[in-house]
C-alpha cells in the first residue's frame, strides 16, 4: 500500500507517516499544503491519500478541494480525510464524488490505532470508513418526516453502522444478534427506505449513503 499524506501539523504528519511504516505501509511522501499534496500524487500515484480537512493558506476547505481534485485526477485513488470536529458540509461534499474508496474519520481516532488502521485498510480495499460521529449527525438532523422515520430503533443502528462500512458479520458482533437477524433489517430498512436490496457490500453502502446525503440536504 503506498500512502501520500497531506498534513500541516508537522508533529501530526510525521507521528502518522511513523506509525504506518511501523506498520510495514509504504509512505512515499507528505505534504503541508493542497499543492504540494497533489504534486505528491502526480508523481508518485499512491494508492491511498491521507488529507487533513483544514489546510493553508486559509485553513477552511482546502484539503476538501484537494481530495476531490486528486480523485478527479485518479478515480481509484483510496481517499482518508481526517478532521478535528464533524464538519458536515464538507462530508456530504465528498459523498458526492462518490463513496467507494472514501474514508472520513475525527482526528481522535487516529489515536485509536486498531481502528484507524481498520478503517484505513478499509478504505484501501476499496470500502467505505465514515466516522460514528459524523454517521449520527447525518442521522438526527435529517427532518422529521423523511423516510427515516419508517425506520424502528434497531434497524437505524444498523444502518448507522452500514454507513460506517462494516459487513453483516461485524454488524452482528457489535449488536450481539445473529448474521441472519442482520440481513433481516438489512432488507427492511431497504425496503422502507425504497431502496433496491443487494447483497453487495458496496452497492449496498454507497446506496445507504447517498440516501444519507439527500437526507442531509434536504435538511
Amino acid at each position: 500500500m503506498r500512502i501520500v499524506i497531506a498534513e500541516d501539523d508537522p508533529l501530526l504528519r510525521e507521528g502518522l507517516a511513523l506509525l504506518l511504516r511501523a506498520e510495514s505501509l509504504d509512505v512515499v511522501a507528505t505534504a503541508a499544503d493542497p499543492d504540494g499534496f497533489l504534486t505528491a500524487v502526480d508523481a508518485h500515484r499512491p494508492d491511498v491519500a491521507i488529507v487533513d480537512v483544514r489546510m493553508p493558506p486559509t485553513h477552511t476547505d482546502e484539503g476538501i478541494v484537494a481530495a476531490v481534485e486528486a480523485r478527479r485526477r485518479r478515480p481509484d485513488l483510496a481517499v482518508l480525510v481526517l478532521s478535528a470536529y464533524v464538519e458536515q458540509a464538507f462530508a456530504t461534499e465528498l459523498l458526492a464524488q462518490g463513496s467507494s474508496r472514501l474514508g472520513y474519520l475525527l482526528k481522535e481516532r487516529v489515536g485509536r490505532v486498531e481502528e484507524f488502521l481498520s478503517a484505513l485498510h478499509r478504505v484501501a480495499d476499496g470500502g467505505t470508513a465514515i466516522d460514528p460521529d459524523v454517521v449520527a449527525q447525518l442521522l438526527t438532523r435529517s427532518r422529521p418526516d423523511t423516510r427515516l422515520d419508517r425506520l424502528s430503533p434497531r434497524e437505524r443502528d444498523v444502518l448507522a453502522l452500514m454507513a460506517e462500512g462494516l459487513g453483516n458479520t461485524a454488524i452482528a458482533e457489535r449488536l450481539f444478534v445473529t448474521d441472519g437477524a442482520v440481513h433481516k433489517h438489512i432488507r427492511s430498512i431497504f425496503a422502507k427506505l425504497d431502496l433496491a436490496p443487494t447483497d453487495r457490500a458496496d452497492r449496498r453502502v454507497t446506496a445507504v449513503l447517498h440516501y444519507l446525503d439527500d437526507a442531509h440536504r434536504r435538511a
